[in-house]
């Protein structure tokens, strides 16, 4: 038995759990729109997870947003 990774995904999981990813990409309209309404409540956890599930980009945006204000 053999596990096999990518330099890339080696690369990318080292900089996540030492919390040296760079700045997230930037949002287009829906998915900041979507953003907006999670941060003023109007999305319920679990439908956010589905997003997040699709654009991982979403979850560093808000958890960004929730250590600025």
């Amino acid at each position: 038995m053999s596990i096999h990774f990518t330099v890339s995904e080696l690369t990318r999981n080292l900089f996540h759990s030492l919390g040296l990813e760079g700045a997230p990409r930037p949002l287009n309209a829906e998915q900041n729109l979507l953003l907006e309404c999670y941060l003023a409540g109007q999305i319920p956890e679990s439908a956010w997870s589905d997003y997040v599930f699709e654009t991982p980009d979403l979850a560093r945006h808000a958890e960004a947003r929730r250590l600025s204000h």
